[in-house]
């Protein structure tokens, strides 16, 4: 081997040391970034708390908590089918023409649409349209267009990146294209794709401008109403539901109406951050323990 072709290697490994080396100081500053602000929040809640704070009263984030979880919990019922559907589609079944170049442009034009557009849309949509109050469904609705661009894209990629003998080998056995997709190449990606979902929960988790014109700004609950047809039962999903981030928002932007709203928007944001975090640590550890089933781990 020439000078030259050392010094080119010789380069070559500098270039490469410098940009892994460049690589690892971003991800640690955004990890850094992120411990900081959590870390923030939780101490500024835990500074603030007071048990009746906690409560399911008016004076506490209990109704808006359960709103949270509840209208997530419609979002993801929603769009999780329709996106993983769309993304089997695309990485399965769709071919390269027109149409499939459209629908690539079209999600990616929805992925980057600011959520008072959304807000808006659900507005005329799901409120006007229909004649409805302000109800947790048309927010749930709001929320899933905002999450279906990532879960389908997500599982378009995930299935994308399996290695072909993974199909190949399933139809050689018998399987039909349905099956070896149910049964070998979705539980193949299952991590990838559960990646998607915790992106479309942390979306509605966090989302606020998209609800103030479908959800509402008004909780009112009954815990001993169960009549699903009462705009008092918690589990009614076409009564407004006012979720942790917009109370946050009512209490910053309306502190001067609510006794304590600085102390009481601190300890929501703290519950908000920890369920956040709560559910991307439950979906991983979910995740991983289906993983090592479905390959024989122990």
């Amino acid at each position: 081997m020439n000078e030259d072709s050392m010094k080119r290697i010789r380069k070559a490994e500098r270039v490469n040391h410098f940009m892994t080396g460049l690589l690892y100081a971003v991800g640690g500053f955004f990890l850094v970034l992120l411990i900081v602000l959590a870390g923030y929040i939780i101490i500024s809640g835990l500074r603030d708390l007071k048990p009746e704070y906690l409560s399911f009263t008016r004076q506490g984030i209990g109704n808006q908590f359960f709103n949270t979880v509840y209208l997530v919990f419609w979002s993801l019922l929603i769009s999780v089918p329709i996106g993983v559907g769309a993304g089997v589609y695309m990485a399965e079944y769709a071919g390269d023409n027109k149409f499939t170049k459209a629908l690539r442009v079209s999600m990616e034009a929805l992925s980057s649409l600011p959520s008072i557009v959304v807000g808006l849309f659900g507005y005329l949509v799901f409120i006007l349209t229909f004649g409805f109050q302000w109800n947790l469904l048309a927010g749930a609705l709001a929320v899933s267009i905002l999450s279906l661009p990532s879960i389908t894209t997500t599982t378009e990629d995930a299935l994308r990146s399996l290695p072909k003998s993974y199909k190949q080998g399933s139809m050689a056995l018998g399987a039909t294209h349905w099956k070896a997709i149910t049964t070998v190449l979705l539980p193949a990606a299952l991590p990838r794709i559960i990646t998607g979902v915790i992106l479309a929960a942390g979306r509605g988790f966090g989302e606020a401008a998209a609800l103030l014109y479908t959800s509402g700004q008004s909780t009112v609950l009954n815990w001993n109403n169960w009549n699903l047809t009462s705009i008092t039962c918690p589990l009614n999903p076409m009564r407004p539901g006012e979720t942790l981030a917009l109370h946050i928002w009512v209490l910053r932007t309306e502190g001067a109406l609510h006794a304590n709203s600085t102390e009481v928007a601190n300890v929501a944001a703290m519950i908000l951050v920890l369920l956040t975090l709560g559910f991307s640590i439950s979906a991983r550890i979910l995740t991983w323990r289906i993983n090592r089933k479905s390959t024989g781990e122990k």
